[in-house]
C-alpha cells in the first residue's frame, strides 16, 4: 500500500499523482450523477483505511481527500482546518474548495490562481511556492468538472503578456498551428511540410509547440526541427524575423520560449498523465501578431471541444479560425476511405469553422459578420486515391523522410496528405486565391513539384540559425 510505504522508491507515487487522485474521488462522489459516484467496493475500501490514511497522509492530500471532513462519518478534522502555508497556498485553497466540490471559477479567479502559482516546480521550497499535490489537484478538477468558457479564456489569456506585448509581423497573411502538444504516436505528422508548402505562396505559418509533452510523448515539430539542425530556441522576435523573409515565410517558437510559465508545468504533467485546461487552451495562442489576415487552426480528437476551441479563436480576434479531427486528434487530414460506422462520433477529416471575408484590422472584427461552416472531406471527392496513412510509430526520423520525400516530389500517400491538408485549409480560411478547391490544391502542388517548398524548408534550418 503506498501509504505505508511498501512500494519501492522508483514505484513510489508522487503528491501530484496523489493529488490528482484524490480530486477525481472526491468530485466524483460530490458532484457526479448518482450512478457515478462511489461504488460500494470503493466505498468499504475508503471505509476501511481512511483512519490509516489521516495518520499518514500530509495535509494538503487530506484536504483534497476530505475537504468537508465527512468521509463515511470518521472524518478528519483537517480538511475544513486546512489553509495553506503560503499566500499562493491560500488562494489555490480556496478555489480548490469550490473545484472540489463540483462548482466552478471566474475569469479573474482562475487567472490569480494561476498567476500566483507559476512558474512551478516539482522541487520547489520558495517561501510562495505551492504544493504540487494542490495544483494538480486544482488542475484536473477543472478537467474533470468540464470547464466553462471564461475558465478556459483565462487559461488561454493568463500569460499572453508574460514576455511583453507579442511582436508584429509584416506580413500580408499569418496562420497560427495549434497542433495537439503532445504529438504524433502512429502516424505521419504533415504539418510542418505544409507550412513549408503554404509559405510560397504568401500564407505565412507560425508553428507553436514543445520538445516533449505527456500523456502521449509522441513526436512534435520541435523533435524534427531539432534533428534537421533548426533552431529550436527561437524568441518571438526572431520568429517575426523569419515570417518577414522572403526566403523562408514561417517560423516555429517553443512553448519554452513563448510561455516560459506554462511549460514549467511539463514535469507536473508527466505525473498526473491526464491532459489539464491548458491542453485545450495552448492550442490558441497569437505567439506573434500580423498586420494582415489572421487565422488560428487547431486540431482536436474529443467530442464537444470544437466549440470551446472555436470560442477561444474568436477571442483572440482573428480574421478566420478552424478546427480539423484529423488523425491521432492532430492536424492530418487523411486521404484513406472514410468510415461509414457513424457510431463513433465525429469523423476524422471534420472541420468546423468561420471566416471574415473582409480584410479589415483585427480591432474592427467585432462589427464584421463572419460565415460559420462545417465540412467533411473526402479526399476521393478531389480526385485523391485513398491509400492507408503512413506509420511513423515515435520514429522522429521516419517522419522526417517521408516529408522530406514528398517535398521532393515523390509521389504517395505523404505528398497526397500535405497536398490535401494546405489546400483545404488555404480554401476554408477564406485565403486569397483559394475560393475553387481544386485551384487550392493545384497551388500547393505547383509549389512542391517545383522545388521551391523543399527550398523553404532548408532555408528555414539556415536562416534560423543565423537570426540575431
Amino acid at each position: 500500500m503506498p501509504v505505508k510505504g511498501e512500494l519501492k522508491d522508483e514505484e513510489k507515487v508522487s503528491k501530484a499523482q496523489l493529488g490528482a487522485f484524490f480530486a477525481a474521488m472526491t468530485i466524483r462522489a460530490n458532484a457526479f450523477p448518482e450512478p457515478t459516484q462511489w461504488s460500494e467496493g470503493e466505498k468499504r475500501a475508503m471505509n476501511y483505511y481512511w483512519p490509516e490514511l489521516v495518520r499518514r497522509l500530509p495535509p494538503d492530500i487530506i484536504f483534497i481527500a476530505d475537504p468537508e471532513g465527512s468521509i463515511m462519518g470518521v472524518g478528519s478534522s483537517i480538511g475544513p482546518q486546512f489553509v495553506g502555508s503560503s499566500s499562493a497556498e491560500m488562494r489555490l485553497v480556496g478555489a480548490l474548495r469550490e473545484v472540489l466540490a463540483g462548482g466552478h471559477l471566474g475569469y479573474e479567479e482562475v487567472q490569480g490562481v494561476l498567476k500566483d502559482a507559476l512558474p512551478f516546480r516539482l522541487e520547489d521550497a520558495a517561501p510562495n511556492s505551492v504544493s504540487e499535490s494542490l495544483l494538480s489537484a486544482f488542475l484536473i478538477g477543472q478537467r474533470i468538472n468540464r470547464e466553462t468558457d471564461r475558465e478556459l479564456k483565462a487559461y488561454c489569456l493568463a500569460f499572453d503578456d508574460e514576455l511583453g506585448p507579442s511582436p508584429v509581423a509584416d506580413v500580408k497573411s499569418l496562420t497560427h498551428y495549434g497542433e495537439p502538444y503532445d504529438g504524433n504516436t502512429r502516424f505521419f505528422r504533415s504539418t510542418l511540410f505544409v507550412a513549408a508548402v503554404r509559405s510560397c505562396y504568401g500564407e505565412s505559418c507560425l508553428l507553436h509547440g514543445v520538445d516533449w509533452m505527456p500523456p502521449k510523448g509522441g513526436i512534435t515539430e520541435e523533435q524534427m526541427l531539432m534533428l534537421m539542425g533548426a533552431n529550436t530556441h527561437l524568441s518571438p522576435l526572431q520568429a517575426k524575423m523569419l515570417l518577414e523573409d522572403e526566403e523562408v515565410g514561417f517560423a516555429y517558437v517553443s512553448q519554452r520560449e513563448a510561455r516560459p510559465s506554462l511549460y514549467s508545468l511539463v514535469r507536473l504533467r508527466e505525473h498526473i498523465k491526464k491532459r489539464p485546461p491548458l491542453a485545450t487552451a495552448e492550442k490558441v495562442q497569437q505567439i506573434v501578431k500580423s498586420q494582415g489576415r489572421e487565422s488560428i487552426v487547431a486540431g482536436f480528437y474529443h467530442d464537444g471541444y470544437e466549440e470551446p476551441l472555436l470560442m477561444l479563436m474568436r477571442r483572440r480576434g482573428v480574421h478566420s479560425g478552424l478546427v480539423v479531427k484529423g488523425e491521432e486528434g492532430a492536424l492530418s487530414m487523411t486521404t484513406k476511405l472514410r468510415s461509414v460506422n457513424a457510431s463513433k462520433g465525429i469523423p476524422v477529416n471534420y472541420c468546423s469553422g468561420f471566416r471574415s471575408l473582409d480584410l479589415v484590422p483585427a480591432h474592427a472584427l467585432d462589427g464584421v459578420s463572419r460565415e460559420n461552416f462545417t465540412m467533411e472531406v473526402n479526399a476521393k471527392d478531389y480526385g485523391f486515391e485513398p491509400t492507408e496513412t503512413p506509420r511513423t510509430d515515435r520514429s522522429i526520423s521516419r517522419n522526417i523522410e517521408l516529408g522530406l520525400a514528398a517535398l521532393q516530389g515523390e509521389k504517395g500517400p505523404a505528398y497526397d496528405r500535405i497536398v490535401l491538408n494546405a489546400g483545404i485549409v488555404d480554401h476554408l480560411l477564406g485565403c486569397e486565391g483559394a475560393e475553387n478547391i481544386h485551384s487550392a490544391l493545384d497551388r500547393a502542388r505547383e509549389a512542391i513539384d517545383s522545388g521551391k517548398a523543399l527550398n523553404r524548408l532548408l532555408n528555414y534550418i539556415k536562416i534560423s540559425n543565423k537570426v540575431k
